[in-house]
């Protein structure tokens, strides 16, 4: 027997999974909720932008949810022994810089810093760095405009030279106590091998490339000039963040004996590079070359491939295209939506629309699968976290139009789950005006499982079949794979990523087939979202937007209750 362990750091928690790497068979799970703010994110009442995380959480719960997932491998199989794991998976969140000293220590550990968020994880979702974004998109236009055509033409304030900016624009101390700033990704790999100070840890191209401009053909990280011109400091900080990259195929060290006593396994055990939890939930949804993996959450990551010596067009919005990013000798291409269930949830729990049990997902879900597409009358932009693919503007917010005063609360949650449909439509449409087809597409993730009306709209929407991945799990699944894969073929893994995801991936027998007569509404609808989303969206859109509200009342009165 031979297992891997895939270690799947999300945005409120970090969850463990033991995967049987002959078959995927998931043998044990177990799930660590971070204890540090609110729902695991350190927020500020004053700034709706800010949104860090503590990283002692990312340690605690390591130790939490591998020891219990080990418990319960023994409980459901009295065959299973540690000595059989053979290698170790990390995915987290990104970009999440994390400010360390010399020795890898992040700052927010040292008494110093103790309590000043600045000094934590800036999680991926932080977006206080907008104006620094800006700045530099402004900057790479003029003098590196390469920067920007392949990861869609605008620097984002969700990435990581924006974050490390504004760090050092508002809180210069914390920036200057840091030797350097790590990605979660790399951070705890270089934890568990002991390798954690930053100029031994192996930083994965994943995070690299997608989130600071990493790329070979301008030799790495961008100029030393470029960021200086930033600001000085910036640029003198490039000779400590680092010159290589690695694939997941890498492995970043061996369990050091420190961490296999804290954990009770054998010392030794490979333990891969790390990547994004949405690139190794491509992975353990089998993506391949035509297969759209839709990883959704509280937000949506969108993921493709395409073989490395394929010519790939410079594609404007794309979060990023990266060799190797996803599955080795593959580019990886990344887009997604900022914000789905994280919509889904502000409408329950701060509108609470109903109270408490009225206005549930559950209930209000109930009453949502009961209207018709048109019905409601009503359109929404998915912007309410700001707009990660297409546009890139993370400045942009919410709109709903169509109200009247018989608007109903299950009415408002359909137009808010229709709404991030239709972005997923833009992206899909995006990909495709660039030639790159998406001939089938997998969703994985809480919602994608729970939620058949969402998966049905968009297979209205999207005019494609929806299948889900077969594990719940699909991140840390992709995890346990890349273990597999570090791990080789002789001590009972695999040599390459198509072997170990022939084997260890699979798609659900229920899948979510447009319905035609669905389709004919939301093309209707369709074409309204877009002239919302070019208005409000574009700086040089001009046109009128007086139809919209008329045209939603003829949709309405043409849809037969």
């Amino acid at each position: 027997m031979a297992y891997t362990i895939g270690l799947d750091y999300g945005t409120n928690s970090v969850r463990a999974l033991i995967v049987d790497v002959a078959d995927g068979n998931e043998l044990a799970e177990a799930i660590y909720e971070y204890e540090t703010g609110e729902a695991g994110i350190i927020l500020d009442s004053a700034d709706h932008n800010l949104a860090r995380q503590n990283p002692a959480d990312y340690l605690k719960g390591a130790e939490a949810v591998i020891k219990a997932a080990v418990t319960k491998a023994r409980k459901a199989d009295k065959d299973f022994d540690v000595s059989d794991i053979i290698g170790i998976g990390i995915d987290t969140t990104g970009s999440t810089p994390i400010p360390v000293d010399e020795n890898g220590t992040p700052l927010s550990m040292l008494d110093e810093f103790k309590g000043n968020p600045n000094a934590c994880a800036w999680l991926w979702k932080d977006h206080t760095g907008h104006a620094e974004a800006a700045e530099i998109t402004e900057l790479a236009q003029k003098e590196h405009p390469e920067y920007l055509a392949r990861c869609g033409g605008t620097y984002s304030s969700e990435w990581f030279f924006s974050k490390l900016l504004h760090c050092l624009r508002t809180d210069p101390d914390v920036f200057d106590a840091a030797y350097s700033w790590v990605e979660c990704a790399d951070y705890i790999p270089a934890v568990l091998t002991g390798r954690q100070k930053p100029d031994n840890m192996k930083r994965n191209r994943c995070a690299a490339g997608h989130k600071a401009l990493f790329n070979d053909q301008w030799g790495g990280l961008p100029a030393k000039d470029f960021l200086s011109r930033l600001d000085p400091k910036l640029g003198e900080l490039r000779d400590r963040l680092y010159e290589k990259t690695y694939t997941i195929q890498t492995p970043a060290g061996k369990l050091a004996q420190q961490w296999a006593d804290i954990l009770g396994l054998p010392a030794g055990i490979p333990v891969a590079v790390g990547a994004f939890d949405a690139h190794l939930g491509a992975v353990g949804s089998g993506i391949a070359t035509g297969k759209l993996v839709k990883i959704i959450g509280t937000s949506t990551c969108d993921m493709l491939v395409a073989k490395s010596d394929h010519k790939l067009a410079d594609i404007p919005g794309i979060c990023g295209i990266v060799d190797g990013s996803i599955l080795p000798g593959f580019f990886g291409l990344e887009a997604g939506q900022s914000a789905v269930g994280d919509i889904f949830n502000w409408f329950v729990n701060y509108i609470q629309p109903g109270g408490e049990s009225a206005g549930s997902h559950e209930a209000l879900t109930e009453k949502a699968a009961k209207l018709k597409p048109g019905q409601s009358g009503l359109l929404a932009l998915d912007w309410n976290n700001g707009n990660r693919t297409i546009l890139v503007d993370q400045r942009l917010t919410g709109l709903l139009i169509g109200q009247t005063l018989h608007t109903k609360p299950e009415e408002i949650y359909l137009a808010l789950i229709e709404a991030t449909a239709f972005g997923a439509l833009t992206i899909i449409n995006r990909f495709e005006e660039y030639d790159v087809k998406v001939t089938e597409v997998i969703n994985c993730g809480g919602i994608a499982e729970k939620n058949p009306l969402l998966m049905q709209i968009y297979a209205d929407v999207t005019a494609k079949e929806m299948k889900i991945s077969r594990s719940a799990q699909s991140c840390a699944l992709g995890a346990c794979i890349a273990g597999a894969v570090v791990a080789g073929r002789d001590s009972g893994g695999y040599d390459n990523f198509a072997d170990a995801q022939a084997a260890m991936c699979g798609i659900k027998d229920v899948t979510y087939k447009p319905i035609r007569e669905n389709q004919k509404i939301y093309q209707q609808l369709y074409t309204l979202y877009k002239q919302l989303h070019d208005a409000f969206g574009l700086q040089d859109w001009s046109g009128k937007l007086a139809n919209i509200m008329k045209d939603l009342l003829n949709i309405k009165d043409s849809v037969k209750p």
